[in-house]
Parts: structure tokens; C-alpha cells; sequence
């Protein structure tokens, strides 16, 4: 059997899992292709790691005692991309060591877990990246080993910067090496996206970007339907976080019901200004655009302590454009290149504390992250 194929079809996890309001259990918690490519991710997966036929069954087998992942932190909607539009960048992120568990086949135990004050649980099914490992498994088929897990968070929970997203997909990829990394990254969304699904809502704008890196378009999350848009060169953000968390469940809760027409067509002007600074590589273009959210960053902002002065604090020290990363409370920027990033962190940071009485968690001038979930040493 071995090189044999293995056709799989994971289940539809849209019609499993519909976005939950409840309280969350974690939160924002290779190189850009040459031109955009859509990713129309089939629910066949082919995998083509080595299985073993054992009574009359064919179990997968690992490649791997035990490997680590790390996955980035995410900036989603950028403005008007509400849901529909994400990126990674570099720097902070989650890294996750998964190792073969031989007595406990097709079993994910979350072994320990670093960096969250005790806050997250360890039982599998509860915490995003257990989810995660948990359809990655079912989406390998009938692994013949168990996966115990180890997460080091590096990212803060609530934070608007994806941290459930880089939990999980970071798991996911490392139980995926495992075996030999049969399943794309792509394909690896599904996994994800039943994640997301348990703990924040079902969006990929998040979970898409910090596996695949860069700007990912979600055209549709079922069928899944995926757009990566290719920036050229490098793009500067600069993320500000302070000491304040947002849930994302109650910050869904305030976005409104109906919106006026002129707002959506602001919106929709927006939101293709947003992808033709990326495809274009202008990153004035793509700060004005995000700068411009007429729906969700009105009602957000206001819970925010602050960060309407923190904006106009951003603009006033040259960002090209500053709105609410996710659910927020982080800030992020555009801005022109590292030293005037550090210029507009600064000015950031201060109408935090002088506007909002806010201390910062963390602040920071980084670049567009291209390559996503990366096995790590």
C-alpha cells in the first residue's frame, strides 16, 4: 500500500457549525505568488502519505515522532474588508509541538499550554487548537496514532491580532508534518475554519491569512473560495495593543442590522480601492482605503477607550491610513517605511494613555508576513 492514494472528503463544517455569539474561550488569540491565484478549495482532498492496511482497514501512518509549528499573528478586514479580506505579519505568533501518541489512535490531548494565564482549556474539544488537530485527523482519515499537543501562546487573547486563528493553525499544520504534510495549506483552512467557528464566528480572515501568509480575499467561506492578492515589496504596519480586550462575540454583537445605502456604497469604494492598492503596490492607496470603514469601525471604535484620538494621532504623524485590527482593541497602521513607523508608534502609544487611560500591551513596526504557518526547530 505504500505511495497508494487515499481519497478523503471531509464533511461540510459550514453546515455543522454555524457562527456562535457565545462567550469565547480563546480570541485574537513562501514568498507572495506573482499575480492573484484562486484557491477553489474542493472538499476531495487526495493524500498521498503512507497508509497501512491493518484488518482489512487502511490507517495512516506518522512520519514524525513529534514536530513544532509557529503560525503568525493576522490583521483582519483592514477597514472595509469586514469579514472578507485578512493578512499576516511578522514578528509574534503562536507556536504549537505536536508528537505521536501510540496508545491512544485517533485521540488529540492538549498535554500543556504556555503563555495564557491559566485562562484556556486543556480539554481538546473546548480550545481552538484541539479543534483544530481534532479535523485535521478526520480530514487525514484513520490515523493509527493519538497527537498530543503543546501550545506556547505568543499572542494575547482578545486582542484583535488572530490569536485563536494562529493557534489553530499552527496546530493543524504540525499535526499535519506529522504525516508527512499530505494537506495543503489551502485545504488545511477547513480545518480552521471549524475552529473559528467554535470559539469566535465563522469567518476565515483570520485563519486563511496565518496559514497561507499574505493577503488572502475570501470570496466565499462555503463553497470556500480563496484569492491570494500578491503585495510587491515590502509593506509596513504598525500594531498597537493596549491593555484592554474586546471579545469578539461582543464586539459582533453592536455591528447593526441595516445599514443606509450610502454607507454600503462607501464601503464597496473602499473595499476595491483596498485590493487595488495591494495589487497595484501602493501602500498609500491601501491606507486610505482602510482608513475609510463607514460600517463596522463606527460603532466599534466608541467601545475602545481612546482610539478615536489614537487614529487621528496615527494620521497626524504621517500613517497612511489607521483603523481597528479585527475585533480590535489593537490599532494598526500603514505606514511608508521602519523609522516612520517608529515615529507614528510613538504618537500611537501616547493618545492611548493620554485619551483612552490606557497602558500598551505591546507596540510594534512590522511587515507584510508572505509565508504564514512555518514549521519551526
Amino acid at each position: 500500500m505504500a505511495g497508494a492514494q487515499v481519497l478523503l472528503h471531509p464533511p461540510s463544517v459550514h453546515a455543522r457549525f454555524q457562527p456562535s455569539t457565545r462567550p469565547c474561550t480563546q480570541q485574537a488569540c513562501p514568498a507572495a505568488l506573482a499575480a492573484p491565484r484562486r484557491l477553489r478549495c474542493s472538499r476531495d482532498v487526495v493524500c498521498n502519505a503512507a497508509p497501512a492496511l491493518v484488518g482489512g482497514k487502511t490507517y495512516l501512518e506518522p512520519v514524525e515522532q513529534e514536530v513544532s509549528a509557529f503560525a503568525p499573528a493576522t490583521v483582519a478586514n483592514l477597514g472595509p474588508g469586514f469579514d472578507w479580506m485578512g493578512c499576516a505579519v511578522e514578528g509574534d505568533g503562536d507556536i504549537v509541538t505536536a508528537r505521536v501518541l501510540p496508545d491512544l489512535p485517533g485521540q488529540v490531548v492538549i498535554e500543556s499550554i504556555e503563555g495564557d494565564g491559566g485562562r484556556l482549556p486543556l480539554n481538546a474539544a473546548s480550545n481552538c487548537v484541539g479543534i483544530a488537530a481534532i479535523e485535521t485527523l478526520k480530514m487525514l482519515g484513520q490515523p493509527s496514532f493519538g497527537v498530543g499537543l503543546k501550545l506556547r501562546k505568543g499572542l494575547p487573547l482578545g486582542s484583535g491580532m488572530g490569536s485563536s486563528a494562529a493557534s489553530a493553525a499552527a496546530g493543524a499544520w504540525a499535526v499535519n508534518a506529522l504525516f508527512g504534510s499530505p494537506l495543503s495549506k489551502d485545504k488545511l483552512v477547513y480545518a480552521g475554519l471549524v475552529s473559528e467557528a467554535a470559539v469566535s464566528g465563522y469567518h476565515a480572515d483570520n485563519i486563511a491569512p496565518a496559514l497561507m501568509g499574505g493577503f488572502i480575499l475570501i470570496r466565499s467561506c462555503d463553497p470556500l473560495d480563496l484569492q491570494r492578492l500578491a503585495f510587491d515589496g515590502d509593506l509596513w504596519f504598525v500594531l498597537v495593543n493596549p491593555c484592554f480586550e474586546a471579545p469578539t462575540a461582543e464586539m459582533r454583537a453592536v455591528l447593526p442590522k441595516e445599514i443606509p445605502m450610502k454607507q454600503v456604497i462607501n464601503n464597496c469604494s473602499m473595499g476595491g480601492s483596498l485590493v487595488a492598492g495591494i495589487l497595484t503596490g501602493d501602500a498609500q492607496l491601501i491606507g486610505k482605503a482602510l482608513d475609510s470603514d463607514a460600517i463596522v469601525e463606527p460603532v466599534r471604535g466608541p467601545l475602545i477607550p481612546g482610539f478615536m484620538a489614537v487614529k487621528e494621532a496615527a494620521r497626524e504623524a504621517g500613517a497612511f491610513g489607521c483603523t481597528i485590527s479585527g475585533a480590535g482593541p489593537t490599532a494598526v497602521a500603514i505606514v511608508r517605511d521602519r523609522d516612520h513607523g517608529e515615529l507614528v508608534k510613538e504618537a500611537m502609544v501616547a493618545a492611548f494613555k493620554r485619551h483612552g487611560d490606557l497602558e500598551v500591551n505591546s507596540a510594534k513596526v512590522t511587515r507584510l508576513d508572505n509565508e504564514g504557518a512555518k514549521l519551526v526547530s
